[in-house]
């Protein structure tokens, strides 16, 4: 049986559209300005995350996420980052005198899934706003559906190079970090601990996501003296990944990187674990594991498998920032628990694309595109950051962590060794592991 949501979020079953399945992306437009232009009261948001699938542990950190955005947008709770963010367009009073409503849909982890499920949230419940998903092919096209709509897409948790390179769309603005970034953060890193004599065997998710990060963690270690003996693509329904671990031990390697993430990274790295590889020497030299993408979600999940391990994160809850401050004092006091990197970025996009409304004095996407395009903010987190004009990314402070040694709790299972300056993570806009692609001209639906 099929679902969408109402306009209250309340689950409503038999309707015509069917979330598993590709839909013909034909959008009509009324005599409004722009495409789904509020025109009562409240303004609808829609909310699509993996609630079901490998990445679902961090669809559901997300959707926490949005509603508490949604909730101290609306005037509820503490405020949360709305106190420390830099720009004070945003007043508690909703979104421009309209109280914000959402929608949510369950991306499955699956393109055609959460195109169908944006679809059905715009032309049915008049979402004005996209955001979500925790795969990159997911975000990749939904972007492209919203820039069909006319409706602005603030992507959530996408980490493939692509999402702002070679499929980058003028509707779509994506604060979280990159592939190439987080290889530019991690390999001086893992030079100083590991260093320059190295061979590493890659096993990679079969993604725009795995590719990309493989090809930039792998250009950016071969740069510093390492060998990339194999990369083994692996599919994202994979659970057992015995086979592909075992393959290893007689590679010659000596360091392996999983490009793998959620569950994905929680079987792998579990199974490179029972097979011994960290209690092996190559080479001469201990044998490493490296995940270049981390999540706090993931490196609980995988437990005491994670212990020295480093990686790169997004954000980290136990940074003392002012903002980051609020938000883990927000988060936690609603859920009882410490937010996710997801969490973080999901929230933080909400309340960019609400401030973005304010400033611009309107809903219409290409005034709110404008409105975003080269803002520079602070306070929300990850120190002074940038929204870049060429290609919609955000630019900041990159964090490289490791699995703690003696957690204290469930929680407290990273810690943070190194926040890399922007300055060492940014690139230009033609960078070759961004090539292709146009930014194109912003859609208003109208």
């Amino acid at each position: 049986m099929s679902k969408q949501f109402t306009r209250r979020g309340v689950l409503k079953t038999g309707a015509a559209v069917s979330a598993g399945l590709a839909m013909p992306t034909i959008f009509t437009s009324s005599a409004s300005a722009y495409m789904n232009e509020p025109k009562g009261a409240t303004v609808t948001l829609g909310f699509n995350v993996p609630q079901s699938g490998p990445y679902a542990d961090e669809g559901a950190d997300e959707l926490r996420a949005y509603k508490l955005a949604v909730e101290h947008l609306n005037g509820g709770g503490d405020g949360g980052m709305m106190k420390t963010f830099s720009s004070k367009a945003l007043k508690g009073n909703g979104i421009l005198g309209k109280k914000v409503a959402y929608v949510t849909g369950d991306t499955q982890t699956k393109s055609d899934a959460a195109r169908a499920s944006a679809k059905s949230m715009i032309e049915k419940d008049g979402a004005v706003m996209i955001t979500g998903g925790s795969s990159s092919g997911v975000a990749i096209a939904v972007q492209g559906l919203c820039q069909e709509a006319g409706v602005i897409f603030m992507a959530g948790l996408t980490h493939s190079n692509d999402t702002t390179g070679k499929d980058k769309k003028a509707n779509g603005f994506r604060h979280f970090f990159n592939g190439q970034m987080s290889a530019s953060a991690l390999a001086p890193v893992l030079e100083k601990n590991y260093g320059k004599d190295r061979k590493a065997y890659h096993l990679t998710a079969d993604y725009t996501w795995g590719w990309t990060q493989q090809k930039s963690i792998a250009a950016a270690t071969e740069a510093m003296g390492w060998q990339t003996v194999k990369n083994v693509l692996t599919p994202l329904a994979t659970t057992d990944f015995s086979s592909y671990i075992a393959p290893v031990l007689n590679s010659g390697a000596d360091v392996l990187v999983l490009n793998h993430y959620g569950g994905n990274m929680i079987n792998s790295l579990t199974s490179a674990v029972q097979f011994g590889l960290r209690d092996k020497q190559v080479n001469g030299k201990n044998f490493e594991i490296v995940v270049p993408l981390y999540s706090r979600l993931m490196a609980r999940g995988a437990g005491k498998n994670v212990k020295g391990i480093f990686g790169s994160t997004n954000w980290h809850w136990s940074l003392s920032d002012e903002g980051s401050k609020a938000f883990v004092k927000s988060f936690g006091e609603k859920y009882g628990f410490p937010p996710s990197q997801a969490a973080h970025t999901c929230y933080c996009q909400t309340l960019l694309y609400a401030d973005a409304v304010e400033r611009a004095g309107t809903f219409n996407p290409c005034g709110v595109a404008e409105a975003l395009e080269g803002f520079k903010f602070d306070g929300l987190g990850n120190g002074p950051v940038e929204y870049r004009k060429e290609d919609h990314q955000c630019f900041k402070d990159v964090i490289v962590v490791k699995g703690k040694e003696k957690p204290t709790s469930q929680f407290d299972v990273l810690e943070v060794v190194e926040v890399t300056p922007r300055a060492q993570v940014e690139y230009p806009v033609d960078h070759p592991m961004f090539a292709g692609g146009n930014l194109g001209k912003c859609n208003s639906g109208a």
